[in-house]
């Protein structure tokens, strides 16, 4: 019989090849597209550190204007191995030597658009071989001039891979063996199951690219169009792929990015023997983009939204305030986050009480217990629920609301039986001193009479 009553009771699973697996972040390049959002060099670098704090092992970055190559030169001056500051470029030489003149950058992605409405649409190009010869020069350049090269396969997921993709990525391997391939799921059209071929199947294109054509780095880029950018950069990593790109909340264009923090808290939580991130710092970094970028974080998002450790139904609270491990999928302080309890429309006794005896602590500074049946906690609710079912609430009971109704019923009404004296009594000759204190060694006395 298997037992699991804590955090460290459930087993963890294991990535069926073993690979070592490693995350790319694109906050500050396809995060920066965000439409309504402009990030100043000093954000770029904040965002940097931040990323740094976790363990992540680099970033892409543009290189074009004036903030761009502040950002970056504010970056490099911190010294730090990771995350590695790599550059983005179109498929053109003028572009290249943009990332060539930055003194530190060793590794730039390329684009390479592969899908018709990108060749013949956007580009104008004539045709497939066309788009496969400016691709092909432009990464012969980069390698001639000493860069490790990422191939950015752009709209991939809705591509003619077998007749036209998976052909170029050969020749991509034969100009450089150790290339990074990356899989851009560019409108998110790809799918993380197995069995689903041309030209959306995520399985199936890491494992074509990993065992036809023996490609060493395999990383995906998902878009969440359609829900699905961070169940298929896992799908990624559990066929071969052994990088991902993602943007820290998802930010970018249109409905964004796979989320570097939901990918994050897998690996760490549920994959056996995954440790080398630290992601208590996810919370602030989150409140840090709300603040500062003007990211608006849902109090539902995973991970780091307001009400991941919020709880206010009864048997929910009653629950947690028992075990967390009965509602909580893991501890806040893992992500930085911090657990509380709201009084609402669907709130129980044993939140309020929690909240109660809470209170009262703060506002003595002793430890006081309050049962279940007591007259003004019950008094309380009372007032409490009347507002919901009046209709006259529609939002949760605030900290200086439950105050309130502590001070009315538990401070200006009687608290406790007149036997309970101070402590300078007890020195005066008194020594009735029989009743439980349950208030620490200064006993308090509010009223004399009996409740």
């Amino acid at each position: 019989m298997k037992i699991y009553k804590d955090y460290e009771d459930l087993p963890k699973i294991k990535l069926p090849l073993g690979q070592e697996v490693s995350i790319s972040d694109s906050t500050i390049r396809d995060g920066a597209q965000m439409p309504g959002i402009v990030m100043k060099s000093q954000q770029k670098f904040q965002i940097y550190n931040y990323l740094h704090k976790i363990g992540i092992e680099k970033l892409e970055t543009f290189v074009y204007n004036d903030r761009d190559r502040k950002a970056i030169k504010l970056m490099m001056d911190q010294g730090y191995e990771f995350p590695e500051i790599t550059g983005w470029a179109r498929a053109n030489p003028a572009d290249i030597d943009m990332v060539l003149n930055i003194d530190g950058i060793e590794e730039t992605g390329i684009l390479m658009s592969v899908s018709d409405p990108h060749i013949f649409d956007k580009m104008g190009l004539p045709t497939r071989e066309a788009a496969e010869e400016k691709y092909l020069t432009a990464l012969q350049y980069a390698v001639d001039h000493g860069l490790r090269t990422r191939a950015h396969i752009e709209d991939m997921t809705r591509a003619d891979n077998y007749d036209f993709t998976y052909p170029l990525v050969k020749k991509i391997m034969d100009i450089d063996p150790d290339c990074t391939i990356r899989i851009c799921d560019t409108i998110g059209f790809g799918i993380p199951f197995v069995g689903v071929d041309e030209p959306f199947g995520m399985p199936s294109i890491v494992q074509y690219l990993k065992d036809e054509l023996n490609v060493k780095n395999i990383e995906t880029h998902c878009h969440d169009d359609f829900g699905l950018a961070v169940a298929n950069s896992i799908a990624g990593y559990w066929h071969g792929a052994n990088w991902s790109n993602v943007t820290f909340l998802g930010i970018g264009e249109r409905a964004g990015n796979a989320e570097m923090e939901k990918l994050l808290l897998f690996l760490a939580r549920r994959i056996e023997g995954f440790d080398k991130y630290n992601l208590e710092c996810l919370v602030e970094f989150a409140k840090f983009m709300e603040r500062e970028i003007g990211i608006r974080v849902p109090r539902n998002k995973s991970v780091v939204g307001n009400n991941v450790f919020a709880h206010e139904s009864g048997i929910h609270s009653a629950g947690v305030i028992k075990n967390p491990f009965t509602y909580e999928p893991y501890p806040p302080e893992i992500v930085g986050g911090k657990r509380i309890f709201l009084i609402g429309d669907s709130s129980g006794i044993e939140v309020l009480r929690y909240k109660v005896q809470e209170t009262l602590n703060e506002l003595m500074d002793v430890e006081i217990e309050i049962g279940k049946d007591d007259k003004r906690l019950r008094a309380i609710q009372a007032e409490i629920q009347k507002l919901y079912n009046d209709e006259k609430r529609v939002s949760c009971i605030s900290d200086e609301e439950v105050m309130a109704y502590v001070k009315k019923y538990f401070m200006f009404n009687p608290m406790v039986s007149k036997d309970m004296h101070r402590k300078e009594d007890e020195e005066n000759g008194d020594e009735d001193s029989d009743s439980n204190d349950t208030l620490g060694n200064t006993k308090a006395r509010m009223h004399d009479l009996v409740d």
